[in-house]
């Protein structure tokens, strides 16, 4: 009986190993691909008041400051974000897409740096249904700031890049900020 086992037991592997596609598909090397590089410049519109707001908190620690019990930190505070992407700064320019994900204030210090996941997505054009998504460090307060581009889909898939962001206004009392970014997508 304990044979009989044995054999079905082998039968059955090598049948599974014989019919199995899995080892015999193609490795395609992304360096064989043609490399393309586009360049996006537009406005990305961070609104915290009004009612529509664009970013809204959606967590936020329950601890206080315990050596000033007045002051707000913003510090492990989340936000979920969907704001308009657009040709130029003002609220007139016509919206080219929208970033949707969520940000964390991750510093403890008084400077202020966010740890970003956003998607941006295109939403006319071109680009129409294409994206980045970012997921970089984020300190608000340096006038130029360099972001990590780490992926995308549609046009911009297997996108590695950066963006460098700057803010055009920004109101440090609301959080209300109109942000320029120049972007540069690598991109098969």
């Amino acid at each position: 009986m304990k044979n009989k086992f044995t054999l079905i037991l082998v039968l059955f592997l090598y049948i599974n190993l014989v019919n199995c596609d899995y080892y015999q598909s193609k490795t395609i090397v992304p360096h064989d691909l043609p490399n393309k590089v586009t360049h996006l410049h537009f406005y990305y519109f961070d609104i915290h008041t009004g009612n529509n707001p664009s970013a809204v908190i959606v967590a936020r620690p329950n601890q206080t400051n315990e050596k000033n019990p007045k002051k707000s930190s913003l510090y492990g505070t989340v936000f979920a974000i969907d704001n308009p992407l657009r040709e130029g700064p003002e609220e007139t320019s016509n919206v080219v897409g929208n970033a949707q994900g969520l940000y964390v204030s991750s510093s403890q210090s008084e400077d202020v740096t966010l740890t970003m996941y956003v998607d941006y997505a295109f939403t006319s054009g071109e680009l129409n249904g294409s994206s980045f998504s970012v997921l970089s460090r984020n300190p608000v307060r340096e006038p130029t700031r360099e972001l990590a581009v780490v992926g995308g889909r549609g046009k911009f898939r297997m996108a590695t890049s950066f963006a460098l962001i700057r803010a055009h206004f920004l109101n440090v009392t609301t959080g209300d900020g109109i942000i320029e970014y120049n972007v540069t997508i690598f991109h098969y």
